[in-house]
């Protein structure tokens, strides 16, 4: 170990799970004022917030003489039209506004694949953490290989550790390394040639290597998961600090205020300290940490402060009288709440989101896509009255982009989970599809199955949603199909419910034969095999994954399709009995 380590004092920041709400949320409180209960609304967190006490913190840092670092935790990505819109652009402008020191790779990030991220990456003005990312066999063709991105700081196969970055503070050295999901690809889109390394041995080979360096202050930030964070302090020392995100753990009691109340902020484990900070842009958490000479921490004081505005709102639908005067001294009660902070919207973060994204946000909140003559009726599990009505619309629209891009597809499946909410009739917008019915982007995809595992594919989706000789995960696994017809029953035994399964192809109807192939699409996490869908990941070709959104391909498909509404074939497709 190097004899020039000195104390340091450092505040830091940190933010995880924003999920692009850029924009506060409209938030509910419950409290309890002189013996009775008002449930008052309050305008909570957004960037502006975040960057106006993150400018309060740096500003009070610098007065002390301390350090100061601005962190996130990674599932930037996501969330709200203004990911589903912009894909990653506005998020890269509005973390490079706050003053973002370094964030990590989350989950979320990589939905719609490495392309994103990339992009995402390059976009950005800080390093892009994810250490047990191994982009070592990465194809150097790929329209943006990732491995080229210099501020991507991923897993080093040749000493098998974290690629770290150092941040200097009052001359003394801070090492930061990320970690992220061990088992990306079972739950995001990750390219089979960038897999993930086991996180723990990795964490552990990396402090041994930045020890090794003479640096003995070390910060992890972390997508692993709340207990796996708790879980990664007790096998691995030499970690000061870990920042988390995943879980969206708000640490802190603010059952007061009816929200809920988690472990205390800055859990100790050994010796080191676990953080993390809530989600969606709400909170903003930050500690104060003191070191000597030796890298221990010496001093740790901090907490997460929900961010609000000065005003409080009521539901006048509900609230017919309000007592003033205790509304009154419920301002008065967060004012002084220590784990609240009443913050001032920061006017750079504001120009930004008027000038480039609002506008456009709130045009796809009004402008139509089409209209519909009568409501779209959404049910998992089809009931005596029939099933979804979207969710096979949903499944044609798949199939009608990816013919668009040259694939030879012949049906598509869709899980039930996949769909969200009914459509009313009247106009429908983009905010409609993107922001409510399908508000995830998740990407879209295309495989190469035999009958065989069609049949096994369908079977297992309905088993697992009904419960059928199997703990299902829940109803949302329905398959609802565009292109196929199939009847279930659910009294044969396994390996023979499905029967009478035909494929739409040329025109008519025909029996599909389970030696043969046929090209199907679904959402990339319907193709990872989960939820029952396990069949489907025995393709006899490499499967692929675009970049079209699920509401990407619905939106284009009510663009140029809006006038064929009315059922007609092959789009009642899929029949149990």
């Amino acid at each position: 170990m190097s004899n020039t380590n000195h104390p340091l004092s450092v505040t830091i920041a940190h933010l995880n799970d924003t999920h692009s709400y850029f924009e506060p949320s409209s938030l509910q409180l419950n409290l309890t004022i002189d013996g009775e209960s008002v449930s008052p609304y309050v305008s909570a967190g957004g960037f502006a917030r975040i960057a106006s006490r993150a400018g309060q913190l740096r500003a009070e840092a610098a007065e002390r003489q301390r350090g100061f670092l601005l962190l996130h935790a990674g599932d930037c990505f996501q969330g709200t039209l203004y990911f589903s819109l912009f894909k990653g652009e506005a998020n890269a402008e509005l973390l490079n506004a706050l003053g973002i020191d370094a964030m990590t790779v989350g989950n979320h990030e990589l939905d719609l694949g490495n392309q994103s991220v990339a992009r995402f990456a390059r976009r950005i003005h800080f390093p892009l953490l994810s250490g047990n990312w191994d982009l070592s066999q990465e194809d150097p063709e790929k329209t943006d290989p990732l491995a080229s991105c210099p501020n991507v700081y991923s897993y080093d196969d040749t000493a098998q550790t974290a690629r770290w970055m150092v941040k200097t503070i009052d001359q003394e050295p801070v090492a930061i390394f990320g970690l992220s999901l061990d088992r990306m690809d079972e739950i995001s889109n990750p390219d089979p040639d960038t897999p993930f390394v086991l996180s723990t041995q990795v964490a552990e080979n990396t402090v041994k290597a930045i020890r090794e360096q003479g640096i003995n202050k070390i910060i992890l930030l972390s997508h692993l998961g709340y207990e796996a964070d708790l879980q990664l302090a007790e096998s691995v020392s030499g970690i000061s600090l870990i920042i988390g995100g995943h879980s969206h753990i708000l640490q802190g009691d603010y059952s007061d205020i009816g929200l809920d109340k988690a472990d205390p902020y800055g859990v100790r484990i050994g010796q080191t300290y676990i953080v993390q900070s809530g989600l969606h842009s709400l909170a903003l958490g930050h500690c104060h940490i003191d070191f000597d000479a030796d890298g221990q921490v010496i001093r740790f004081e901090g907490k997460n402060e929900l961010l609000i505005g000065r005003r409080l709102f009521v539901d006048a639908a509900r609230e017919s009288t309000i007592d003033e005067q205790v509304y009154a001294k419920a301002e008065a009660y967060l004012a002084q709440h220590p784990l609240i902070a009443t913050c001032p919207k920061h006017p750079e973060i504001q120009d930004i989101l008027h000038r480039r994204y609002l506008p456009v946000v709130r045009q796809q909140e009004v402008e139509k896509i089409t209209i519909l003559e009568n409501a779209l009726h959404h049910t998992r599990i089809p009931d005596a009255e029939g099933g979804s009505e979207i969710a096979p619309l949903v499944a044609e629209s798949f199939v009608y982009v990816m013919k668009q891009q040259g694939f030879p597809v012949d049906f598509a499946i869709h899980n039930a989970g996949g769909v969200r909410c009914s459509l009313p009739a009247g106009n429908i917008t983009v905010a409609d599809v993107a922001g409510k019915l399908l508000p995830f982007a998740i990407p879209i995809g295309v495989y190469f199955i035999t009958g065989e595992t069609l049949l096994n594919t369908l079977e297992g989706a309905i088993d697992n949603a009904l419960d059928n000789g199997v703990i299902g995960t829940g109803t949302g696994s329905y398959p609802y199909c565009y292109g196929l017809d199939f009847h279930y029953d659910p009294d044969q035994p396994a390996g023979k419910r499905i029967y009478g399964l035909k494929i739409y192809r040329d025109n008519q109807w025909i029996n599909v034969e389970k030696s043969d192939i046929y090209c199907g699409t679904s959402s990339a996490y319907t193709m990872k095999g989960k939820e029952g869908y396990d069949a489907i990941v025995n393709v006899v070709r490499p499967k692929y994954i675009s970049q079209y959104s699920m509401a990407d391909a619905f939106i284009e498909w009510l663009k140029d399709c809006a006038g064929s509404l009315a059922v007609s074939e092959p789009r009642e497709i899929s029949r149990s009995s």
